[in-house]
């Protein structure tokens, strides 16, 4: 076994070197998708598990009022590229959460072209780490011709890993196991999920208080996040062969070191429960794009497909392990007519098998309206 080193920390200087960066847009570089088309849409939908054939079938999506199969908001997080996405060197980043504001949906056949700026640089003080960073980034999206598609934020926790691996805080969670009767349980819950589709779903229907159908995922395996990958791409380190090399050699801090002395990505945390541990959780978890786009999913299916998602933003809460399964629900809060718009206004979470909520986030609705 190789000698692992102590992990670099959090430091002025590094931070400073950051704070330059700050409010200054550039383009997003190398981006998976730089065009909504019917596979990379299709692929996105299917590597979450999606079968909305609002988001998949080509003939399904000419019969909608949109005329073409359409993406879900969350298509975008395959748009964002490596872009200003400045790090802090051997600083563990933990993706924290996402909001969406959406102009328009995404037709099939969109051509998409963004820039990043870097938003925020905010000291945290957390029980699983210790000192951290909350670093935001802010992604603006728009058609080749030029008009806005959307804005995503999103956030990530830098933690330092050894601190992290030090405090344990998730040591508690014991690897989940299941009966072959609860996973028929489970799989039978799979069957329960309603996919809205052509029938509209009318505002003057829609009650505060009224609960939206579940959706679930789970139990959570190395096989589901290796299609979440297919979908939502390369970013930000899986990278093969000499072009793996050629990103060491630019980015050296980016790779560490495995036990068999290889250097290898910090991404590995999701397939790879040893380096998971090292970086303070006790297995291998999901992605938190994945999550928060199972999310949304809820909205999507409850909402029909002539629903149109204005906002909608999602914060993860805990981690989710391999093993673990999600339970994601909502709830309307609220609902109104702003501009002779129908809005209607969800609540969102979800909760694992313990119990425990690992995800919540919101989101505003534009519902057909019977007037």
């Amino acid at each position: 076994m190789v000698d692992q080193k102590e992990f670099p920390k959090i430091t002025e200087e590094e931070l400073d070197r950051l704070r330059q960066f700050l409010g200054k847009p550039l383009p997003v570089k190398s981006p998976f998708n730089r065009n909504a088309t019917i596979d990379t849409i299709t692929h996105f939908a299917y590597g979450m598990g999606d079968m909305n054939p609002l988001f998949s079938d080509e003939e399904y999506g000419k019969t909608t009022r949109w005329g073409s199969v359409i993406a879900p908001p969350t298509f975008l997080f395959t748009c964002e590229g490596i872009g200003a996405h400045q790090g802090l060197a051997g600083v563990h980043a933990m993706w924290s959460g996402a909001s969406f504001e959406m102009e328009d949906v995404l037709r099939e056949g969109t051509g998409i072209r963004g820039t990043v700026t870097p938003s925020g640089l905010t000291p945290k003080e957390t029980r699983f780490a210790g000192r951290a960073i909350l670093q935001e980034f802010t992604y603006d999206f728009s058609t080749l011709e030029g008009q806005a598609i959307g804005k995503v934020r999103q956030w990530s926790m830098r933690t330092e890993r050894d601190t992290a691996q030090d405090r344990g805080k998730y040591n508690y969670l014991e690897p989940a196991s299941y009966t072959p009767e609860e996973i028929d349980r489970i799989f039978a819950d799979y069957e329960n999920e309603e996919i809205r589709g052509a029938e509209p779903r009318y505002w003057q229907d829609v009650e505060e208080g009224q609960g939206l159908p579940h959706v679930v995922k789970g139990p959570l395996r190395v096989t589901d996040n290796i299609a979440w990958k297919i979908g939502w791409g390369f970013m930000p380190f899986v990278y093969a062969h000499k072009i793996a090399v050629d990103f060491y050699k630019k980015h050296p801090h980016a790779f560490i070191v495995n036990e068999s002395g290889i250097p290898d990505v910090p991404e590995r945390v999701h397939w790879d429960t040893e380096f998971a541990r090292r970086v303070g959780v006790p297995e291998a978890y999901d992605y938190g794009p994945q999550r928060v786009s199972w999310l949304c999913q809820v909205v999507t299916n409850w909402m029909g497909d002539d629903g149109f998602i204005r906002e909608f933003w999602g914060e993860v809460r805990r981690h989710n392990l391999n093993g673990d399964t999600t339970w994601l629900k909502g709830m309307v809060s609220g609902k109104r007519v702003e501009d002779g718009r129908a809005l209607v206004e969800l609540e969102l979470w979800g909760n694992d098998q313990r119990g425990e909520r690992t995800i919540r986030g919101g989101a505003t609705v534009v519902l057909p309206s019977r007037e």
